[in-house]
């Protein structure tokens, strides 16, 4: 007798964990070169680095006020609809990113939900980590693609 299908949630996975540090450099000396967490990607102020079970990455960001965790859906808008119908508040309207697009829904009991989907693909980066663009979402992704 055959299982039947579980039916998949809404939130694909842990796309990131992300955290707030006042300098980018100091949280690369922890993170990566005291912790050994794999650079992934960079910017100005922020930097991707790779968990190691996981294709889940930790992002250090000079620019939030607060940790956050951002989970993966197929669609930001589909998302934020279904969830607004199930009960959540839309804390933060749907937007662009450079890969894709972003939004924070409140669940019932307040708890913050970022969403994002990666639509417009994922970021291409140089040897040392600073992203250099975007592959676009229907093109095969590379090792160095985030």
């Amino acid at each position: 007798m055959t299982q039947p299908a579980q039916p998949r949630g809404l939130l694909r996975k842990v796309d990131c964990v992300q955290l707030p540090v006042p300098d980018l450099e100091g949280g690369l000396a922890f993170y990566r070169d005291r912790l050994g967490h794999e650079l992934v990607w960079r910017t100005e102020d922020a930097a991707g680095l790779r968990l190691a079970d996981s294709d889940s990455e930790l992002v250090l960001q000079t620019r939030r006020p607060q940790p956050e965790v951002d989970f993966l859906v197929d669609s930001v808008d589909q998302a934020a609809t279904e969830l607004t119908r199930a009960g959540g508040t839309v804390v933060v309207e749907p937007s662009d990113l450079p890969v894709g697009r972003v939004a924070v829904i409140a669940d019932p009991f307040g708890n913050p939900l970022t969403i994002l989907d990666l639509t417009k693909g994922r970021y291409l980066t140089d040897a040392d980590g600073n992203v250099t663009g975007i592959a676009e979402a229907d093109k095969a992704p590379t090792p160095d693609d985030r």
